[in-house]
């Protein structure tokens, strides 16, 4: 008879203790927590209204880990994608690493949210006003400051460029005294108890 492989008593045990150290080191700056939290509405939607500074912005859907596929190229799998209620589209990216939130991939994004956005024959007047977020561990474009907005500019004239698709950069390692810099501190703690913030606690 073929030796039986026998699971020690205590093995549910460990694996229990093992797992819930891991989840113990987790913030919500870590991508599958982040997730979980996303799902929620008003997670999000406290997110969003904090960065963008509107306090009465309300979300009227979401999706987490959106498949945008692109039949000619590239596809790309975006973090959060959540929509208005004044019909202005959203891609909420939480970066761990510098490499997953470089320019160009921002740009990419905001492509790619654009071509999945019009039915054939709508006019490209009917795109919304879109906003790339990337969340960031580091100051990715390194001038110190909490919140980079990023827009297209007309040289000559010193205006903006109405495209209405905008890129922000939230540089998480800023945690000032401020309802940014008290957000930023809530996505990096370990403990909710330690959150300003109910939301999100």
């Amino acid at each position: 008879m073929a030796d039986e492989k026998i699971v020690p008593e205590n093995g549910l045990e460990v694996r229990y203790e093992r797992y819930k150290g891991i989840i113990k080191n987790f913030t919500l700056m870590s991508d599958i927590f982040m997730r979980n939290v996303f799902k929620q509405r008003e997670c999000l939607e406290y997110v969003l209204q904090v960065i963008m500074e509107k306090q009465d912005l309300r979300v009227i859907d979401q999706i987490i880990q959106k498949d945008y596929k692109n039949l000619q190229g590239r596809s790309a799998i975006m973090d959060c994608v959540a929509r208005d209620s004044e019909g202005k589209q959203f891609d909420v990216e939480i970066q761990q690493d510098n490499e997953g939130a470089s320019p160009k991939r921002a740009r990419y994004h905001s492509g790619l949210m654009d071509m999945n956005t019009l039915n054939p024959g709508q006019d490209f007047d009917e795109l919304p006003e879109s906003y790339v977020i990337f969340i960031t561990r580091d100051d990715i474009l390194g001038y110190g400051f909490p919140i980079y907005h990023i827009d297209r500019h007309i040289k000559e004239a010193d205006d903006s460029f109405q495209d209405e698709a905008h890129i922000i950069y939230v540089n998480s390692r800023k945690q000032e005294d401020t309802e940014l810099g008290r957000l930023m501190h809530d996505l990096h703690c370990k403990n909710a108890d330690e959150m300003h913030s109910p939301v999100l606690a």
